[in-house]
C-alpha cells in the first residue's frame, strides 16, 4: 500500500502549522524527519514547492538535492532506506510488507523554508548521510541518518 493520500494530509496539516508560526515569530524554519516517500511523491513535490496541496503552496529546499547536483545524483542517491543496511535486508529477506517490493529509496529529508520572496533562510552548504555504518556491529536503525551543514547567510 501506497499511502500517499495520507502523506499529503499530513504535510498540509504540518505545513498550515510551520507557516503559521513562521508568520508569527519570523523565525528559520528547518524540517525534518521520516516522510516514507520518494523524491517524486506529491508530498515531497508539495514541500519542495513543486506542486500546491489544497489551498497551499509552499517552497523549502531539500538539503540532499540542493548539494548533490542531479548528473551526480546516479553515483550517491541518497538512499536512506536500502539493504545495504542489514536491517533492511533481513526484512527483504524475510519477505515482509511494505519492505519486499521497497528496497532502495531515498525517504528521510532536511527542508529549509526559503525566506521571504524567494530568499533562503539558510545557506545549505552540505548534506550526507550518518548511522550508514555500524558501530561495534550494532546498526542505529534500519534508515541511514541525513545530517546537513546549515549557515546563516549573514555569516
Amino acid at each position: 500500500m501506497n499511502f500517499e493520500r495520507e502523506r499529503e494530509l499530513q504535510a498540509l496539516a504540518a505545513a498550515r502549522l510551520i507557516e503559521k508560526r513562521a508568520r508569527q515569530t519570523n523565525q528559520q524554519v528547518v524540517m525534518a524527519g521520516d516522510l516514507d516517500a520518494d523524491p517524486d511523491s506529491s508530498s515531497i513535490r508539495f514541500w519542495s514547492g513543486r506542486q500546491s496541496l489544497g489551498d497551499i503552496s509552499i517552497c523549502y529546499d531539500d538539503a540532499w538535492e540542493s548539494t548533490h547536483p542531479k548528473d551526480r545524483q546516479e553515483e550517491d542517491s541518497g538512499h536512506t532506506f536500502t539493504p545495504h543496511n542489514p536491517l533492511v535486508k533481513e526484512q527483504v529477506v524475510r519477505d515482509t510488507r511494505p519492505f519486499r517490493d521497497w528496497p532502495f529509496r531515498r525517504i528521510d529529508y532536511i527542508f529549509v523554508r526559503f525566506g521571504e520572496h524567494g530568499g533562503g533562510a539558510f545557506d545549505i552548504k552540505g548534506c550526507g548521510r550518518f548511522f550508514d555504518e555500524p558501530v561495534d556491529n550494532v546498526w542505529a536503525s534500519d534508515h541511514f541518518g541525513l545530517i546537513a551543514d546549515l549557515a546563516h547567510p549573514r555569516g
